[in-house]
């Protein structure tokens, strides 16, 4: 499904330095087919990397996943003509992911990913590596990659290895909405598959990006529902007779928070020039709007503060070597874990670990679950004749023979529910593996996982909170004589009817319910807030 407008069109190219990749070029590679292709430099830094490597085999040093077995298998000393085929047991042994596949969009992002941490040049494998993932990219070849089986360190392994098996022919792939074996789309194609050298591996499975993937692709979207559920709760304001006096400026910055101070500007914006706000200032209907409207700056500002976070993560994560052991071409002292060459030295550490991305994760799926939460709680108002101000009991005109939107708030409430349980942190959790050499995991794997699947829960609430608004909005200004809500409000509502038409009866809403959850995820509202 279409993310929303990209910074790339489907014909541009993302050159890969390693360095400077952007969840904008995430996106556009993911979701709009741009293609991608190795920059020179990044070329000339891995070859370095890759000589090191091929002087360390020659030598018969050993190395942890160069010459030796993985894991708690790493005393174990392979000699330099198993080393190939040492590299092709780990990508086939470790291919144990279970359940339903990802969709491409998020194969393609790990693709992308992977290929990007690569071209830094501490990994040790050829550019060969990454040249053949940007074919698979640009080819349409995309690796079947189950979605369960990884705990997060050392790194996304069963992932990854099922994402890089096509690469040496092994393995399903998807190639023009047919499954077929990874050989045979590789020939029909025009590729050969690769026949791995040392390291490369390990350099292809050992790593973060089906977390980073996951990430990237979430919060792209999360900016998107995270605008339009501003827009949703402007249009339940007007809606409601609520006051935007909770939103002035002065009261915002007297608590500064980053988030907070940007939906108050967000919300003044989208009710600017509001005739129907000045037409009840002078009412006593109600002394304070409930928190669900009047707290809107400060639960949708944490939101968006939680997101900024992941969003630094994510700027460091994309552009980090994750992969172990590392190799640094240029040399330096050798001290405890490092062993120095003659021409550079190769560092064994815990790069590929996914706290941090865990950890950042875990707080933003908990901060969009409450961008549901709290719109479900605006949806009951809408509904409620007792609390709408004078709106028609569940929004229709006629209710009791007809039972309007009474359901839609249900559907909303099963989903903040389910979300819930979804919102548990991963990160808190830690099972050891490979006989306890691997004794403390992320499981960040499961917490992008729980991300993206509240991420979509959230797009319906949302959209349900956005169906009644309008449906309030047509009663508000049924009169002839109707005083207007204010211009971002008015646009909203008119781009709403615009795809979905006023419940003047009972019918169906399927159409209705999808339409507007497109429109969420699309962001077809979500720039009324720049």
């Amino acid at each position: 499904m279409p993310g929303g407008p990209s910074a790339r069109g489907a014909a541009d190219v993302v050159v890969l330095t390693g360095a400077d990749l952007t969840i904008d070029d995430v996106e556009a590679v993911a979701r709009h087919g741009a293609r991608a292709a190795l920059d020179e430099h990044a070329r000339e830094r891995m070859q370095e990397a890759r000589d090191v490597i091929e002087r360390l085999v020659a030598g018969g040093q050993v190395v942890y996943g160069v010459t030796t077995g993985f894991g708690d298998l790493a005393t174990t000393f392979i000699p330099p003509s198993d080393v190939a085929r040492l590299q092709e047991n780990l990508l086939a042994s470790h291919s144990v992911g279970v359940g339903p596949a990802f969709p491409t969009e998020v194969v393609r992002a790990m693709l992308l990913l992977r290929a990007n941490t690569l071209a830094l040049g501490h990994s040790g494998c050829r550019p060969l590596v990454v040249d053949m993932i940007c074919e698979l990219l640009g080819r349409g070849i995309h690796p079947i990659v189950p979605e369960q089986g990884s705990v997060g360190a050392s790194g996304d392994l069963a992932p990854l290895a099922h994402l890089a098996l096509p690469l040496i022919g092994r393995g399903e792939v998807e190639l023009g909405g047919q499954r077929l074996p990874a050989l045979v789309a590789l020939r029909e194609t025009g590729l050969e598959p690769l026949e791995l050298g040392a390291k490369e591996g390990l350099a292809l499975l050992n790593g973060t990006q089906m977390m980073g993937a996951l990430a990237a692709l979430f919060l792209a979207d999360a900016d998107r529902l995270a605008r339009t559920a501003s827009v949703a709760a402007a249009m339940s304001v007007e809606a409601l007779l609520g006051t935007e006096v909770a939103f002035a400026a002065a009261y915002q910055l007297a608590r500064p928070h980053p988030g907070q101070v940007a939906v108050a500007a967000e919300l003044r914006h989208l009710l600017r020039g509001s005739a129907l706000q000045e037409s009840h200032h002078g009412s006593a209907h109600k002394v304070q709007d409930p928190y669900s409207l009047r707290c809107v700056p400060q639960v949708h500002g944490a939101v968006r503060d939680a997101l900024d976070h992941l969003r630094r993560v994510l700027d460091v994560e994309l552009n980090s070597a994750t992969d172990n052991p590392l190799v640094f071409p240029e040399g330096g002292i050798a001290d405890e874990g490092t062993l120095a060459t003659g021409g550079g030295l190769v560092i064994s550490g815990g790069n590929f670990h996914g706290e941090p991305l865990a950890l950042s994760l875990d707080l933003a799926k908990i901060a969009v679950a409450e961008l549901g939460s709290i719109s479900e709680r605006r949806t009951a108002l809408l509904l409620d004749a007792r609390l709408s101000g004078g709106l028609p009991p569940f929004l229709v005109a006629s209710s009791g023979t007809n039972s309007g939107m009474m359901l839609y708030q249900y559907t909303a409430a099963a989903l903040v529910s389910e979300n819930k349980v979804l919102a548990h942190p991963a990160s808190v959790d830690s099972i050891p593996t490979s006989a306890n050499q691997e004794d403390h995991v992320s499981m960040g794997s499961i917490s992008a996982r729980h991300a993206r699947a509240i991420l979509g829960n959230v797009e319906h609430v949302v959209g349900i909170e956005l169906l009644c608004a309008a449906q309030a909005l047509d009663f508000r200004l049924a009169p002839t004589d109707a005083p207007l809500p204010g211009e971002g409000v008015r646009e909203a509502h008119r781009r709403i009817r615009a795809r979905i038409r006023h419940l003047d009866h009972d019918r169906e809403p399927g159409h209705d319910l999808a339409a507007a959850t497109e429109l969420v995820h699309a962001g077809v509202l979500a720039d009324l807030v720049r």
